[in-house]
């Protein structure tokens, strides 16, 4: 049985709340990064040493969908390395349909097959789609190869995710 799609609202007002109050989030981000430990080194270990700050910004990200889909009914347990491989197998098997990296990445993102993919989409607006005057003075436009890199870190995460949640 699979689990059923997040609503885009839901998946929006969820991830803004996360935003909107940034030091009530940073203690759940630290919660949760404990919890899934794995999946979170997994991501920080794609960046360490290619890009820490990109990293950084994966990490958040992901600790925002971690919390869009906890705070759904069910329960979530935590993802195990044959999950991440399983999820890393799935996306790569789709990868040609969405590269190269160029003004319409995060269309062709949004045409494939994805678990949660309103929780895809709401990471390829805040990657992609998001005016500067959205953004808060400490956020910066990251290059789109960089974007695209933190995207597909985050679409293997979710579908990890999703395969240890139980609606």
């Amino acid at each position: 049985m699979s689990n059923p799609t997040i609503s885009r609202d839901i998946v929006h007002n969820l991830s803004e709340a996360c935003g909107n109050d940034p030091d009530a989030f940073q203690a759940i981000a630290n919660r949760i990064s404990k919890e899934q430990r794995r999946l979170f080194r997994h991501v920080e270990g794609e960046f360490a040493e290619k890009d820490p700050v990109s990293g950084q910004v994966a990490l958040y990200m992901m600790s925002v969908c971690v919390r869009v889909i906890e705070q759904q009914s069910g329960r979530l347990t935590k993802v195990n390395q044959d999950s991440i491989k399983a999820a890393t197998k799935s996306v790569r098997s789709q990868l040609s349909s969405i590269l190269p990296v160029d003004d319409d990445f995060a269309e062709r993102a949004k045409s494939v097959s994805r678990a949660q993919p309103h929780l895809l989409d709401e990471v390829l607006w805040a990657l992609y789609e998001r005016e500067e005057t959205d953004m808060l003075p400490e956020e910066a436009q990251i290059d789109p190869k960089k974007s695209a890199m933190i995207y597909i870190m985050l679409w293997i995460a979710v579908e990890a995710l999703n395969s240890h949640w139980k609606a």
